[in-house]
This record gives structure tokens, C-alpha cells and sequence, in this order.
């Protein structure tokens, strides 16, 4: 980055292992490639609303990232009840708003546990999916800002 960085940057930069980092650059149309620490994935956007289909949305991702960490967070308690985790899967669905500005209105994720969970295990295994860090921050929204770089 170059010129003088706004002082929200300055002080991400002295608490750095706090601050993770992606980058975007265009490719074609309307995909975009994502760099995550060396992975690399794309975006783009359905034929219908110009793009060339050639990658999930970003909104698509935005219902993903909530769904695999919620899968993340019930593997983890499978794993850490000694339970199998064979079978797990979460399933999720958003609806867009029809009005503007153009956001999700509602998120639905449902997690099929194992075929073998308890019954006991079964509120357990529900909450600890309920409360990963992605759903976290939807209820506690974080700061954002859009800044054009100088």
C-alpha cells in the first residue's frame, strides 16, 4: 500500500498476527480471482446477470463460508466426543432481498448429522455448530470500511 495509511491500517499493522489478509484481482468479465495465504479460488457471476458461470458468486461464497464453518465446528465436536464424523453435512439456502441496497435477507443452514449420533448427543452437537465464528459475527457485526486506495 502507498501514501499514509488510515489509522484503522496502522493499527491492524501493530497487532499483525491478528490480521488476516486476502487479495482480489480481476480476470475476465466479471470473475475475479481470490489469493487466500497461496489458495486460490474465483468468483463470477451467473450468464443471466452477465458473467460467464465460470465460479460460484460471491454471495454464494458469503452462504458457504457460513456453512462450512458450521460443518467445521460440528466435525470438531464429533472429533472431540470421539464420534464419527462420516456422514456429516450441512446444507444452506439464502434468500435475496427484493428491494435495495442488495443484500441476503435470510440465511437457513441445516446440519445432517452422522446416521449414528446419539439421540443424547444430538442438542449438543447443534449448539456448538450454532455458535462458529462466521455466525458469531453476523450477530455481532463487524466494523467495515470500503477505502480507495490513494
Amino acid at each position: 500500500m502507498t501514501g499514509t495509511a488510515p489509522q484503522t491500517l496502522d493499527t491492524d499493522r501493530r497487532h499483525d498476527a491478528d490480521v488476516h489478509r486476502l487479495e482480489v484481482a480481476h480476470l475476465d468479465h466479471d470473475a475475479y480471482a481470490v489469493d487466500i495465504r497461496g489458495h486460490h479460488l474465483q468468483v463470477d457471476q451467473p450468464t443471466e446477470a452477465g458473467g460467464t458461470d465460470t465460479a460460484p458468486t460471491p454471495t454464494e461464497l458469503f452462504a458457504a463460508s457460513l456453512a462450512t464453518c458450521v460443518a467445521f465446528y460440528a466435525g470438531r465436536y464429533l472429533q472431540r466426543h470421539r464420534l464419527p464424523r462420516s456422514g456429516l453435512r450441512v446444507r444452506a439456502e439464502f434468500t435475496m432481498a427484493t428491494d435495495r441496497p442488495a443484500r441476503v435477507t435470510a440465511l437457513r443452514v441445516v446440519v445432517v448429522p452422522p446416521p449414528d449420533l446419539p439421540r443424547q448427543r444430538r442438542d449438543a452437537l447443534l449448539a456448538v455448530a450454532s455458535h462458529c465464528t462466521v455466525h458469531n459475527t453476523l450477530h455481532q457485526p463487524p466494523a467495515v470500511t470500503v477505502e480507495l486506495e490513494p
